[in-house]
């Protein structure tokens, strides 16, 4: 990764173009779950790589993996996007169908539907500190040093984090959903 790294740096596309193939999905469930809307979050994701680039000079290896400086990146403009007048009069509309897609019965689409949104639901209900641990931890399977990291916290303080988010989703999850 180091060496995909610095040959970005040195203006390498191809290197780039490895890196996105590498992270992109990351940085798109991370932001997907952040704001909910699927051409938000590649909006977003398409900036986030966008603001990588042209900052690619200023990455350093600080013990900082390259991952999590793309997720800080992400971090900071969906806080703009919800900070952005333009957020408050956005109106969403009915996502498209992917084509490619496999369709699956109604009710396997019912019951998948209903356990992603009890949880998505318990999620919401949890504090901002701790939504975004859930996030980064299980959601986009980084480790508790890289959460550590992009949320400015010690290791010791995630796992305090993790530890009472676990527990407080479990008190909100109904008992069939758990």
């Amino acid at each position: 990764m180091m060496d995909l790294v610095e040959r970005a740096q040195d203006g390498e596309a191809e290197a780039f173009g490895r890196l996105y193939d590498q992270y992109s999905d990351t940085v798109y469930r991370y932001i997907y779950y952040r704001v909910g809307g699927r051409a938000t979050a590649e909006d977003l994701t398409s900036e986030t790589f966008l603001r990588a680039l042209r900052r690619i000079g200023t990455f350093t290896w600080q013990g900082r993996d390259f991952g999590a400086w793309l997720v800080t990146i992400a971090r900071n403009l969906v806080a703009d996007h919800f900070k952005s007048s333009r957020f408050r009069l956005e109106v969403t509309t009915g996502e498209m169908l992917d084509a490619n897609e496999v369709e699956r019965s109604p009710e396997d689409s019912v019951l998948e539907s209903l356990s992603n949104a009890a949880l998505l639901e318990a999620v919401r209900k949890l504090n901002p500190q701790q939504q975004e641990c859930v996030t980064l931890r299980f959601l986009q399977g980084l480790s508790v040093a890289e959460t550590a990291r992009i949320m400015g916290k010690n290791e010791g303080a995630i796992k305090t984090l993790q530890y009472r988010a676990v527990r407080t989703l479990a008190r909100l999850l109904p008992d069939d959903a758990r």
